[in-house]
């Protein structure tokens, strides 16, 4: 048997109010995950048949109610997004800022160590893919040599193949040395 739903007497009566006042479906839902099992003892996966959600979205709307999240509210917690983040963005752009404005000057942006200061301020060793997803999130990119040099003057490379001196090879067509005949 599953354990009653607990709840107190003011939160049974915001539900109550948030039922009449309810503007949106989901206000109603989430209301009434509170409601149902608090006035009617019903359990988690009735309550949930009843409001037409499963029972762990039941669940989570009654959870929600309880911690004072009302449901389309700008505030209201959201799918996705960074549950298990070890900085917000704005401790991440202040801890890589050292990195970026050195390599801005012309430095080299040396991932090993941004990943070990990054393992000094966290306290714990974090994973090498997380160094680099910090580094993503904040537009940084692994740039690669470009395959010529961007003050080449390809005319001039050709005068050069052309003037340049032959150099002469002693050997056969096929690059073997002819077997002497008995």
């Amino acid at each position: 048997m599953s354990r009653p739903a607990s709840g107190d007497d003011q939160i049974l009566t915001n539900a109550r109010e948030a039922i009449a006042s309810a503007q949106t479906v989901e206000q109603l839902r989430q209301a009434q995950a509170v409601v149902l099992p608090l006035d009617y003892a019903m359990s988690l996966a009735d309550t949930a048949q009843a409001i037409g959600v499963s029972p762990g979205w039941a669940c989570q709307l009654r959870r929600r109610f309880i911690h004072g999240h009302k449901a389309g509210a700008p505030d209201a917690p959201t799918a996705g997004g960074r549950k298990r983040q070890n900085m917000s963005l704005k401790e991440e752009r202040e801890f890589l800022a050292p990195f970026l404005e050195s390599a801005a000057a012309g430095g080299v942006l040396v991932v090993s160590q941004i990943k070990a200061a990054l393992d000094k301020r966290l306290g714990r060793e974090v994973a090498l893919a997380s160094t680099y997803n910090l580094l993503h999130r904040h537009n940084w990119r692994k740039l690669a040599p470009d395959k010529r040099h961007p003050q080449s003057d390809p005319l001039a490379q050709e005068e050069w193949k052309k003037n340049s001196p032959k150099r002469s090879h002693k050997s056969t067509k096929t690059g073997h040395k002819a077997k002497p005949s008995n």
